[in-house]
């Protein structure tokens, strides 16, 4: 007596996957459009919810729409589901030599239903290009960087439905197979039922990928300004808060500049409001290169910038400054700006953020009233 009936599993993996397809289309109209691979995950499981539907009617609908059409439609919803886990993490999919290789198989399975009747070998070659897209799909996963809950969740799936298919493999040499997909054997129903609750696994695994990905941009936005890409000024001003704290508790130094490009009104000006914006952002870009992982660099506003160097002494804090000036003064980008920096450091324990920021503002000014493309300490 079979464990469960494998028309109802069938019908069952069908109308979980078009729940979780109708789930992942939702998010795809939610989501900003950076998310990508959405799409293809939600076309995927409408797939498998069709291909379920025509497998189970095996019986009552003609053989070719209950044996070929469902392993052809399968096949290719599993790929779908690889691609889309390519497009969400960056890499471009490349279907011809996919499609090429589900239409080779499908063949095969055709010549093995009507010409020369095999089932066990139709399983073999469908389990076989199963095994093959799970196997690849779990490397793409695995192969990203920082492991997450989600992504762990999809690996671990993705590898356990590759294994149930190199299982069914072997099975067809060591037990009987039946002689289609209706089969009430029981490892056969254990077959069935592995499969559906995998997919099920792999569905939710991509909504929490995808939802990762949203709370990071998210994150991103409060953090980032939109233009330069810079910190924002509330993030820089918690970030100076807690190293200065830091700084008062270790009794290391800590360096506070404030930058400001020199002319910049005559640039929005002269060149216009899109070549300002170049100048900014190329600005942010090359004094990122110039920085330490630990150091942080934040836009306050139109053309005036603050960093902050964790640990380092006034007199590293100059030498970064002039590094940092002769840059912006050496620039190729046009139209370019030179730059004035006012930089301070703590001076012991009483020390408040508003007083650093005011001895840097007024280094800054002097700089400004010095002529300029200058650094003046405080």
């Amino acid at each position: 007596m079979t464990l469960i009936d494998p028309r109802t599993a069938i019908l069952l993996i069908s109308v979980m996957s078009v729940l979780m397809s109708l789930v992942l289309y939702a998010l795809k109209r939610n989501y900003p459009p950076s998310i990508r691979g959405l799409g293809e995950w939600s076309a995927a499981l409408l797939m498998i919810f069709f291909d379920g539907l025509l497998a189970a009617g095996r019986g009552k609908l003609p053989e070719f729409f209950t044996t070929a059409a469902p392993n052809f439609i399968l096949c290719s919803g599993v790929y779908l589901l690889y691609a889309g886990t390519q497009r969400f993490f960056g890499d471009v999919p490349r279907p011809r030599g996919w499609m090429a290789l589900i239409v080779v198989v499908l063949l095969a399975t055709m010549w093995f239903t009507w010409v020369d009747p095999y089932y066990a070998m139709r399983l073999r070659l469908v389990s076989g290009l199963l095994a093959t897209l799970f196997a690849m799909h779990a490397w793409q996963v695995l192969k990203q960087g920082r492991v997450t809950f989600a992504k762990a969740l999809a690996a671990l799936v993705l590898i356990g439905i590759t294994c149930i298919q190199l299982m069914r493999i072997v099975t067809t040499f060591t037990m009987p197979t039946g002689s289609d997909i209706l089969d009430t054997s029981p490892q056969h129903a254990i077959f069935i039922a592995s499969f559906s609750f995998g997919v099920l696994l792999l569905a939710i695994s991509a909504v929490l990928m995808a939802s990762d990905r949203l709370r990071g941009e998210l994150e991103h936005l409060a953090t980032r300004d939109s233009l330069t890409d810079a910190l924002t000024r509330r993030y820089m001003d918690e970030a100076c808060l807690k190293e200065l704290e830091r700084s008062h508790r270790s009794g290391r130094p800590m360096v506070l500049m404030i930058m400001d490009l020199d002319h910049f009104k005559a640039v929005n000006d002269s060149y216009g409001h899109q070549a300002g914006d170049r100048v900014l952002i190329n600005f942010v870009t090359m004094v990122n290169a110039l920085l330490r992982k630990q150091d942080q660099f934040g836009r306050f506003g139109g053309e005036e910038f603050v960093l902050l160097l964790p640990e380092t002494t006034l007199d590293a804090g100059v030498a970064v400054a002039q590094r940092i000036r002769n840059a912006c003064a050496r620039s190729q980008h046009e139209p370019s700006c030179t730059m004035s920096i006012g930089i301070t450091t703590n001076r012991d324990d009483q020390d408040t953020m508003d007083a650093l920021l005011f001895r840097a503002d007024a280094a800054l000014y002097r700089a400004k009233s010095g002529g300029r493309n200058r650094v003046e300490s405080s």
